[in-house]
């Protein structure tokens, strides 16, 4: 036990003799454990951001939604007729079939959303105007902070009620009361307001088939009401020409019975769509799947980046061979003394495996200590760049912006250990060297 000690003791010496260069040879660990624990805390916050997203979705539900064809589809067969309004999308037929003829749906959420400008008074928002039902509260996520959402009773006699995003109730109505207030949609139609949502998240796009929204600037009325009022066909004019389309339904969700039937269900409802729609007008988003392919995309990143981390860890072990194998050149007439007075090879090999592993202990404790450090250090940075330039910042999506780095616990054990079998294999073959030596070439060397 002394005899280790004593070995420690010398080893350490000796880095000592030279600090600026054993600080440089530790900053080559440092950097690789850092790196490592770094890495893999902003792929786990990257990757539990869209798990979160995609489970907001709910993993018991299928969400079909209508997609716009390419143009040159929707136009064929028009030509020499004038202006055509073309219509595609789901329809209250495809809301009812799929509802009465798949046995493991057991609630269908039928939703008709269009771009519309809401006003009162002077100000104007341009906005989402959605048309859906009492439902629709709970499988959006979303979270009420005045007032009511739209009920059965509001639908069945399409009422003009309305519910305000947390952001358009703030534009339109920034020092005044909204509940009770009458907010005019589009051109022609007042709608009272009958509640207020709180700021929800938006939500990020996931594939062709589903849209990235912005749930802060909707406006929300009953689903009859806008069939009533606004009608299936929305006509925009701008300068010199007309533009339309014809589209029943924005989105139906459907809740199925258990989560074991969710793949079954989503192939029996592109199978009956199929059947109705003449071309791929719809989309079918299966959070479930979607779920199941980022923790498959999360374990890939989370490797992908570790091996990356790895390649500084290498690089910082192959600078300890530099200068362990420097270092025993300078010392080889030390080492001659040494096995002159009695010292044998498995000495000299201990002595410069522990300076290996000394400069591999401090440079992974460093490199774990600013590790943990991810979080607030990437939080102030963001903090910084977006007082400094706040439309880089906008400009980024909406999953970078709000990242917050979370350590992944295991990381910090397998870095530190890699980083300590680093600086024995790369310190070994030195040491092998140096206890080599020829004693009586050693004491000749100058």
């Amino acid at each position: 036990m002394l005899f280790a000690i004593q070995t420690l003791q010398l080893g350490v010496k000796s880095l000592f003799l030279h600090p600026l260069r054993s600080l440089l040879t530790v900053l080559g660990i440092f950097i690789g454990v850092a790196s490592v624990i770094w890495l893999l805390a902003i792929g786990e916050g990257i990757s539990k951001k869209a798990q979160e997203q995609i489970e907001n979705l709910g993993a018991d539900n299928i969400i079909v939604r209508s997609v716009k064809p390419p143009n040159e589809v929707l136009n064929q067969g028009s030509q020499g007729r004038g202006m055509q309004i073309p219509e595609y999308g789901l329809t209250r037929a495809d809301f009812a079939r799929l509802s009465e003829t798949i046995p493991t749906i057991i609630a269908a959420i039928p939703v008709r959303g269009l771009r519309e400008t809401f006003q009162k008074g002077r100000r104007k928002v341009d906005g989402r105007l959605v048309g859906c039902t009492p439902e629709y509260i709970d499988v959006a996520r979303l979270t009420l902070f005045e007032g009511r959402f739209i009920n059965d009773n509001d639908n069945r006699e399409a009422q003009d009620y309305c519910v305000l995003g947390s952001k358009t109730a703030e534009l339109l109505f920034p020092y005044e009361e909204p509940i009770g207030q009458l907010v005019r949609i589009g051109q022609n139609y007042n709608f009272r307001v009958i509640g207020i949502m709180k700021e929800r998240a938006p939500s990020a796009g996931i594939g062709g088939s589903f849209a990235a929204q912005d749930y802060a600037y909707d406006i929300y009325i009953p689903l009859n009401t806008l069939r009533t009022r606004v009608g299936d066909t929305v006509v925009v004019r701008r300068t010199g020409s007309m533009e339309g389309e014809t589209v029943q339904l924005s989105q139906i969700t459907l809740k199925i019975d258990k989560s074991e039937h969710v793949m079954e269900s989503s192939e029996l409802i592109k199978m009956t769509l199929q059947d109705y729609h003449k071309y791929e007008d719809y989309g079918v988003t299966v959070p479930l799947e979607l779920l199941e392919q980022a923790k498959t995309t999360r374990m890939m990143f989370n490797v992908f980046m570790g091996m990356i981390a790895g390649i500084s860890l290498v690089v910082g072990g192959i600078g300890i061979m530099n200068i362990m194998l420097a270092t025993v050149t300078e010392r080889t007439r030390e080492i001659g003394i040494r096995r002159a007075l009695g010292a044998k090879r498995g000495d000299i090999v201990r002595q410069f495996l522990i300076e290996t592993v000394v400069l591999s202990v401090v440079g992974g404790g460093l490199g774990v200590i600013v590790g943990l450090t991810c979080r607030p250090v990437t939080m102030l940075m963001m903090a910084a760049i977006k007082k400094a330039n706040p439309n880089l910042i906008m400009s980024l999506p909406a999953i970078v912006r709000e990242i917050e780095p979370i350590i992944v616990y295991w990381s910090i054990p397998l870095a530190f250990f890699i980083s300590v079998v680093i600086g024995v294999v790369f310190g070994l073959y030195p040491a092998v060297r140096a206890a080599k030596m020829d004693p009586i070439e050693a004491l000749r060397h100058e």
